[in-house]
């Protein structure tokens, strides 16, 4: 399935779901805040906002934090989240990032990676299961970032599923 990304007003808008929301777990209000605690966001009237958030007063184009998909990402039988927020102040064109953080074994949760742009789960897999992750946004030739047991890795670019160089 091809992934189209349409811009309007700076933000983007996803057709085809290319992250695959379907999240029929529920976190608990405690992992949920656990969750947005690992990513690095701090509640603030009502709103997880990460550092950048808590800056952006003003913008118009700001969305504070949300759990956006909630699921078993990399097969380990836990709980995986991907937390996203929006803006063109934090995010530049993009408009938006991303953290995805995984349960641990101890029931803590540990912030897996964070980045700006729109994560796309590929079928191929680093260490551990974790799939590889397609980062897009703006422009035609996205990184691939690969898991190799400690932290995600610019693995190469890719477009339309074929390699490319930006």
């Amino acid at each position: 399935m091809k992934r189209r990304t349409i811009l309007i007003f700076g933000a983007p808008i996803l057709l085809a779901g290319s992250i695959g929301f379907a999240s029929p777990k529920q976190l608990s209000t405690a992992d949920e805040s656990a969750a947005f605690k690992a990513a690095g966001y701090v509640l603030k009237d009502g709103e997880w906002r990460s550092a950048c958030g808590l800056e952006d007063t003003e913008s118009a184009s700001y969305t504070p934090g949300a759990i956006e998909d909630r699921r078993d990402i990399n097969g380990d039988g836990r709980l995986d989240a991907v937390i996203t927020e929006g803006g063109t102040f934090c995010y530049g064109n993009t408009g938006t990032g991303f953290s995805i953080v995984s349960q641990q074994p101890s029931g803590n949760w540990k912030l897996v990676i964070s980045s700006q742009g729109i994560p796309e789960f590929l079928t191929t897999k680093g260490v551990d299961g974790w799939p590889d992750i397609l980062i897009g946004g703006p422009g035609f030739c996205f990184p691939v970032m690969r898991w190799n047991g400690q932290e995600y890795k610019q693995h190469h670019f890719e477009y339309d599923g074929k390699s490319c160089n930006p």
